[in-house]
C-alpha cells in the first residue's frame, strides 16, 4: 500500500506556511539571503519578504535564539509589529532557532490579516501584546498558529470501520491521528432554541506505527462508509510556548454567531503552553463571540499550565429557531483534541459571575482534564470520551457534558445548579459511567434552591441521531452539599432532576427510548439542612434505579 506524505521544503528560500486548517490566513513568508541590509518588505500580493545578510544568518544561527528586535520590531506599544513578528518565527522556523520575545516591550498586533507561525520553542517573557479587534479584516485568522513540519495524508483501502476496532490496516512512520467522516450520517442533532440538523458521523483517535488504535482514543462509531479519511503523523519532540502578556481589544461588531478567532491557535501535537496570561477589555453594550483564545484542534497531547485566561461577556441574539438566544463566547476551544490538559490554571473574572460566559467550550475530544484549575465552566458540546476534573473549583455555569466512557469529578467544589448538568440540546447522554469523590456541591445562594446532583432533560421524543444514555454506573463518595439556602417545601437534595415531567404513568410512549441509570452507589453524602438525599421529583421515571448506599466503615 502507497501513502503520500506532504512534507515541509524549503523552495528557492521561499518558506510556505500556508495551512488549510486556518480560513485564509496570510501565512507565508519569503525568506533570501541576500547582501545589504536585513529587513522585512511586502509585495503587491501581501507576501512578506525578508531580507536577511549572510552575517546576520551566521550571527543569529551562533546565537541559537532570535528574538522580535532582530528583525526591526520597535515594541512600544504604538506601531503595528504583526508583520515582523510573523518574519522572526519564519526565520527561526527555517533555521531551528528558539524565539524570544524582548523583555519590557509592548508589541501592538492591528486588525491586518497576518498569522505569525510557531515551529520552534518561544519565551514569550513578560512582554505585553495588544491585540486589536477593533478593526479586523479576517476575524478567522489566529495571531498564532502552533504548526508541525509534518503534514496529513489520505490513506488508500481503508473503508469502514467499527466501534472498538482494534487495529485498522496501516503501516505508518510513527504515532498518527487519525480523522474520519462518514457525511451521510448525521449525529449531534441539536434540539432546542439553537436547533439544527445535526453533525457528520466525525471521530479521531491515535495509533501507532502499526495501526494499533490507543486504548484510550477509542473509535467512538460503526463507520459503515467512510466520506473522508486523514492520517497526521505526532511530533516526536514537545514544543513549548511560555510566557506573554495578551490584552484583547474587543471587536464591537453585532452580536451575531460570526466567531472571531484572533488568538493563539493550535494544530500541532505535544505542546506546552506556561505561564501566559489574557485579558480582555473593551467589551461594550454589544459585540460578536470568541471561539477561544487558546484554540486547539487536530492534535493530541497539549497542556496548559500556569496560564491566566478571561471569560468573555454574554451577548443575547436570535437562535436558529427565531427565539432570543445567550450566545457562547469562549477564551478555551477544543475541537478534534485528543488527550488535553489544564493544570494550575485561573481565569481574571468571578467565577460565579453569569454576566460572563462558561470560559471553555470543545466538540469531538477525548481525554479532556482540569487539575487545580479554578474556572466558570467546563464544557463538551458534541461528545467527550472520558473526562476528569480534579482539585479544582468550578462556577456558575459548572460541569456541563455528553459523551462516553469514564467521567471523574474528585477533590473539588462545585458552585453550579447541578453538580454535573447532562446537555439537554443533545440529549443529555453519557454512555458510561460517573464517579464522584470527595467533593462540596455548594449551589449559588442569591436565591432559593432545591439542588439536584445530575441534570437534565430527555423527552423521548427527539431524534439527536443516537441512542441516549444516562450514566450506566453512577458512584458518589464522600460528598458535603451546602443546601442551607432552600424553599420551605424542601424535601432534600435529589439524585437526578426531572428529566422527564410528563413520564408520570406506563401510559408515556417514548418514540426514541431513554436509556436510565441501572445502578448509583452512595457513600457519606451529607447535607447541610440535615436532610436526606432522595432519587427524584419523578420517582417514575427512575423506579429501576438501584441505589446502594453503604455506610462508612
Amino acid at each position: 500500500m502507497k501513502f503520500k506524505l506532504l512534507f515541509f521544503f524549503l523552495i528557492s528560500g521561499m518558506v510556505c506556511l500556508a495551512q488549510s486548517q486556518v480560513q485564509h490566513a496570510a501565512t507565508d513568508v519569503m525568506i533570501s539571503v541576500v547582501k545589504g541590509k536585513t529587513r522585512v518588505l511586502t509585495d503587491e500580493k501581501g507576501t512578506l519578504c525578508l531580507r536577511v545578510t549572510p552575517r546576520d544568518v551566521r550571527r543569529l544561527k551562533a546565537r541559537g535564539i532570535v528574538r522580535y528586535s532582530d528583525f526591526g520590531v520597535r515594541g512600544d506599544g504604538k506601531h503595528d509589529d504583526m508583520d515582523l513578528i510573523a518574519a522572526t518565527h519564519a526565520f527561526a522556523n527555517q533555521y531551528g532557532l528558539t524565539v524570544k520575545a524582548d523583555e519590557g516591550a509592548t508589541y501592538y498586533i492591528s486588525g491586518k490579516n497576518r498569522t505569525a507561525v510557531i515551529r520552534t520553542d518561544t519565551d514569550l517573557g513578560t512582554a505585553t501584546f495588544m491585540i486589536d479587534d477593533t478593526d479586523v479584516q479576517n476575524r478567522n485568522a489566529p495571531v498564532f498558529l502552533v504548526s508541525s513540519d509534518l503534514r496529513p495524508f489520505t490513506p488508500e483501502g481503508i473503508t469502514s470501520l467499527k466501534r472498538n476496532q482494534e487495529r485498522i490496516d496501516l503501516s505508518l512512520p510513527g504515532p498518527c491521528l487519525v480523522t474520519v467522516t462518514n457525511s451521510n450520517v448525521k449525529r449531534y442533532i441539536r434540539f432546542g432554541p439553537n436547533q439544527n440538523n445535526g453533525s457528520s458521523q466525525t471521530d479521531i483517535f491515535m495509533v501507532d506505527k502499526d495501526g494499533y488504535v490507543d486504548r484510550n482514543t477509542p473509535i467512538i462509531w460503526d463507520f459503515d462508509q467512510i466520506t473522508d479519511i486523514s492520517v497526521l503523523p505526532i511530533d516526536s519532540v514537545p514544543l513549548t510556548l511560555s510566557g506573554g502578556r495578551f490584552t484583547t481589544i474587543a471587536n464591537k461588531e453585532a452580536s451575531k454567531y460570526t466567531y472571531y478567532s484572533r488568538g493563539i491557535a493550535i494544530r500541532r501535537s505535544n505542546v506546552v503552553v506556561e505561564g501566559l496570561e489574557h485579558r480582555v477589555t473593551g467589551e461594550g453594550e454589544h459585540g460578536a463571540p470568541y471561539g477561544g483564545f487558546i484554540n486547539a484542534g487536530d492534535c493530541a497531547n497539549v497542556t496548559v499550565r500556569n496560564t491566566l485566561l478571561t471569560g468573555r461577556k454574554v451577548y443575547q441574539t436570535i437562535g436558529s429557531a427565531g427565539v432570543p438566544v445567550s450566545m457562547g463566547s469562549y477564551d478555551i476551544s477544543l475541537n478534534r483534541a485528543l488527550n488535553i490538559t489544564f493544570a494550575h490554571c485561573r481565569q481574571t473574572n468571578d467565577i460565579n459571575d453569569s454576566r460572563y460566559w462558561g470560559i471553555l467550550g470543545s466538540n469531538y475530544c477525548k481525554n479532556l482534564v482540569y487539575d487545580h484549575c479554578t474556572f466558570s465552566r467546563f464544557d463538551a458540546h458534541m461528545g467527550v470520551a472520558n473526562a476528569t476534573i480534579r482539585n479544582s473549583t468550578l462556577g456558575h455555569q459548572g460541569i456541563n457534558a455528553i459523551g462516553c466512557g469514564t467521567f471523574v469529578v474528585e477533590n473539588c467544589t462545585i458552585r453550579s445548579r447541578n453538580l454535573i448538568n447532562l446537555r439537554s440540546d443533545y440529549g443529555s447522554t453519557w454512555q458510561g459511567e460517573l464517579i464522584i469523590r470527595n467533593c462540596v456541591f455548594a449551589p449559588p445562594g442569591d436565591r432559593p434552591v432545591k439542588p439536584c446532583l445530575i441534570g437534565g432533560s430527555n423527552s423521548g421524543q427527539h431524534d439527536f441521531g443516537y441512542t441516549c444514555y444516562m450514566p450506566e454506573r453512577i458512584t458518589i463518595e464522600n460528598l458535603h452539599i451546602d443546601d442551607s439556602n432552600h424553599p420551605e417545601e424542601y424535601q432534600g437534595p435529589a439524585i437526578f432532576a426531572n428529566f422527564n415531567p410528563k413520564m408520570n404513568d406506563e401510559s408515556y410512549i417514548e418514540n426514541f427510548p431513554y436509556v436510565t441509570t441501572r445502578e448509583v452507589l452512595l457513600r457519606n453524602v451529607t447535607t447541610t439542612s440535615g436532610r436526606s438525599i432522595r432519587v427524584s421529583d419523578n420517582p417514575f421515571m427512575f423506579r429501576e434505579v438501584k441505589v446502594l448506599t453503604q455506610l462508612n466503615p
